[in-house]
């Protein structure tokens, strides 16, 4: 499927049907993708691109999202000039009850016990 704003730019997204558990753990397996979902989960809201700060270059932080969205862990649409990325959580738990909340949270104890809690904020 794909999404296309008025811009006439579309980023493919995967059905809900197509999306796969080895894509959606291999998206997640990464540190970097991994703290992209954490972040939203905890503002559970729509971000752009930018409003992430991540420790990797401009074309870096591109691969990332786009691996997240081909994945189908996240849904990214232009407003205006800005790329807007949303958790996928409805699709997720449809196909893989728990499964999301599962590795947030244990990515939580391990941001705990790693000293790496102050990263993403609980709750938002």
């Amino acid at each position: 499927m794909t999404e296309t704003a008025a811009t006439g730019r579309a980023l493919p997204h995967p059905d809900r049907e197509h999306i796969r558990l080895e894509s959606v753990l291999h998206a997640l397996s990464d540190p970097m993708r991994l703290q992209i979902v954490r972040e939203l989960a905890a503002q559970e809201a729509e971000l752009t691109c930018s409003q992430f700060d991540l420790p990797v270059t401009k074309s870096t932080s591109t691969h990332h999202f786009r691996v997240l969205r081909e994945s189908g862990v996240v849904r990214q649409v232009y407003r205006g000039t800005a790329k807007m990325n949303g958790l996928r959580r409805d699709d997720l738990e449809s196909l893989f009850p728990g499964l999301l909340d599962s590795i947030l949270a244990a990515a939580d104890r391990q941001a705990a016990r790693l000293g790496d809690a102050a990263r993403v904020p609980a709750g938002g």
